[in-house]
């Protein structure tokens, strides 16, 4: 049985862009392959809510090998992308920004429960549900128009190169 969701994606206006990739390169690091989100659509810092997505495309690197024939974008991207987002807001408000950048910590609780194809929109939300001075905890989820494909939390640290 999916989670209580965090946003209702029916409520979302997609076309109503905050952020777009340009402005996402201005914090997050990730570039080339490894850039995993198209825009984020809504903020609301009261509640530590984000809201983004990532337009898959067949130009995406893992098409070719991830189920040929029938390319299905692999779990460990989603979470990938749903990190990112995170990321994202921690660094724009401020929530451990004793670092370089938000590092990947782990995850809790991921369950996949549908495909997110060449072609598909995925929207992703996060909250962050811990807020702890050397770490981060968010509940994410990612959905492909209204059905929930993905759930997890997701533990973000600060990061200092070198």
């Amino acid at each position: 049985m999916p989670p209580t969701a965090l946003i209702d994606v029916r409520q979302l206006d997609l076309n109503k862009v905050l952020v777009d990739l340009e402005g996402i390169r201005k914090v997050n690091p990730q570039r080339f392959e490894m850039e995993q989100l198209t825009a984020i659509v809504y903020v609301d810092p009261e509640q530590h809510l984000i809201v983004g997505y990532k337009d898959v495309t067949e130009q995406e690197f893992w098409c070719r090998g991830h189920m040929p024939g029938y390319p299905i974008m692999p779990g460990v991207i989603i979470c990938e992308a749903a990190a990112q987002l995170c990321a994202y807001y921690c660094r724009v408000n401020g929530i451990l920004g004793d670092g370089d950048f938000i590092a990947f910590g782990g995850m809790e609780n991921v369950r996949f429960r549908g495909p997110v194809r060449p072609g598909d929109r995925l929207v992703l939300a996060a909250k962050a549900v811990k807020i702890h001075r050397r770490q981060v905890l968010s509940a994410v989820q990612g959905y492909v128009g209204q059905t929930m494909v993905f759930q997890g939390e997701i533990i973000g640290l600060p990061f200092h190169r070198g």
